[in-house]
């Protein structure tokens, strides 16, 4: 793995942690739409760290939701499907935050949601770091 990747990877982790603050800040200021939205990203951004790790790269949600679902849920088994109940729910979540004006999400219900985000980008990090640390760097390898 080139250090580049390695740079992407490492930077869209970092991303996700630095999200998870932000959910935090505004749940403690009761900014509860902007709070779910932030926990989706977070979720967001370690996935496309993970697909980084991967060789696979989108921005588009559905596809990278998709992906995750079939790679790492189904087929390698190498996460527990409730993982990928955690993704979807949060997509979902933050779909009715951002784009509707009558949300029904409570603070409790939004700090369970912030309690599974930072599981999921935890389990996410640490499947990462294996990685990582199994792989040497090849500046000239573009893999």
């Amino acid at each position: 793995m080139n250090n580049e990747k390695k740079i992407f990877i490492k930077n869209y982790l970092q991303k996700a942690e630095d999200t998870l603050v932000d959910a935090e800040i505004n749940i403690d200021n009761d900014r509860l739409s902007n709070a779910q939205n932030r926990i989706y990203y977070a979720i967001f951004y370690s996935v496309v760290a993970l697909g980084y790790s991967y060789n696979f790269v989108s921005s588009k949600h559905k596809q990278l939701m998709g992906w995750f679902n079939k790679e790492f849920i189904h087929n390698n088994k190498i996460f527990d499907p409730s993982l990928f109940e955690i993704y979807k729910l949060a997509y979902n979540n933050r779909m009715l935050a951002d784009y509707t004006v009558l949300s029904s999400a409570t603070k409790t219900d939004i700090l369970e949601s912030f309690n599974k985000a930072k599981h999921f980008v935890n389990e996410i990090s640490q499947h990462i770091n294996q990685i990582l640390s199994s792989k040497p760097t090849n500046e000239n390898n573009n893999n």
